[in-house]
């Protein structure tokens, strides 16, 4: 999730209280929208390469592995109503898992209300207050940090209503502090590793990369942190460089630090990775004031969320090749799955939605990453459909 000007998701909620925002929570050899550099005579590491490629071509796939929902679980329990409390439905994520809730919701049965933090603390805190009076059978913390509303998750609490969260803490699953019933997101480790591993793939092994990532939030300095460790699985791979820009800088800094880098650098630089896509929306106007073309390097992919406007810019060949993008409509119906299993009084499903890249070549045209079958999928579990 993410939050900038008008917009937010990286790959979780994160409280920013020093700089008084939000930010909301916040993908082998492809080609995409990009070609690939030439072939080199010799691959800078053969077997990371051969690793990273296999990784890539699996990742690209439009049907997971794994699938796109569990494989069992309890049938739907009638006469819910649950909340989703929204960081702002301005960020794209945070409103497209909202649509997923209440599609899913009315598929399975149920009744869903979204209400809008506004992105603000002050607006988050009396968005869950209100939806606490509205005592509902639960309650999604959609996209912000569950401490930012401790009053609110302590009085749910007490009032024996569940909570589950979207990209509201670290890792998914079930969580003791805060106590949430489960969490639904991808993991960060996986979003790092196959981030990285296309880049190894696209650059067959000899990548100058750049890494642009916000050190102030502590998800997402762990995620640069993780990507540099893949990247470095490779000795062909050199990391030039590692921009911090603070999200909500992105538009005012990132244009100069382009520049800076093109000027330093030149052409070994010939691959980015971001924390966020919205480095390279805020990228793209210095690229092309430096007159580079917008399928050619340096080759960007995105490491969070694979909003619209990323696939925009990967569709239209503008200065991004690819991204690795939540499911925001299959995690919404994910959330509603959690909560019958709640109700039922069973566990967590367990199930993490396996990663995706998305690039010109396999996203056909579309601005989501929305994998196939999972809707029949929950209506066969909920006992709703075939």
């Amino acid at each position: 999730m993410r939050t900038r000007r008008t917009t937010a998701p990286l790959g979780t909620a994160v409280l920013a209280l020093a700089a008084g925002l939000l930010v909301g929570c916040e993908r082998g050899a492809s080609t995409g929208a990009a070609p690939s550099p030439t072939t080199p005579a010799r691959a800078g590491c053969p077997a990371a390469l051969a690793r990273a490629e296999a990784a890539v071509r699996q990742a690209e796939k439009s049907d997971p592995a794994g699938g796109s929902a569990p494989a069992g679980g309890p049938t739907a329990v009638p006469g819910k109503t649950v909340v989703y409390v929204a960081q702002t439905m301005v960020n794209p994520g945070v409103a497209g898992t909202a649509e997923g809730v209440q599609e899913a919701a009315r598929a399975i049965g149920w009744n869903a209300r979204v209400i809008d933090g506004q992105g603000t603390p002050a607006g988050i805190q009396a968005a869950f207050s209100q939806a606490i009076a509205l005592r509902p059978s639960g309650i999604v913390i959609g996209g912000f940090d569950p401490r930012l509303t401790s009053q609110q998750v302590a009085k749910a609490r007490a009032d024996h209503i569940p909570l589950i969260g979207w990209h509201a803490v670290g890792s998914p699953g079930p969580s003791k502090d805060p106590g949430l019933f489960t969490n639904v997101t991808t993991r960060v480790e996986d979003v790092a590793k196959v981030s990285s591993d296309w880049i190894i793939a696209h650059s067959h092994g000899t990548a100058g990369a750049v890494v642009f990532t916000d050190a102030s939030i502590p998800f997402a300095r762990n995620k640069s942190e993780l990507i540099k460790k893949e990247l470095a699985t490779c000795s062909g791979v050199q990391v030039l460089d590692e921009e911090n820009i603070p999200i909500p800088d992105t538009s005012s800094r990132t244009p100069q630090a382009v520049s800076s880098l093109l000027s330093r650098f030149g052409d070994r630089w010939t691959h980015s990775v971001a924390i966020n896509d919205v480095y390279f929306a805020d990228a793209a106007p210095a690229l092309r004031a430096a007159r580079r073309k917008g399928t050619a390097a340096p080759f960007n992919i995105g490491a969070g969320d694979g909003d619209p406007s990323a696939f925009q810019r990967i569709n239209g060949g503008q200065f991004q090749a690819a991204t690795v993008p939540e499911p925001l409509s299959a995690q919404g119906w994910q959330i509603v799955d959690e909560f019958n299993r709640a109700f039922s009084g069973e566990p967590a499903s367990a199930y993490v939605t396996p990663v995706h890249i998305a690039t010109a070549a396999n996203s056909a045209g579309h601005t989501t990453w929305d994998p196939p079958g999972y809707r029949a999928a929950y209506r066969k579990i909920w006992g709703k459909g075939p």
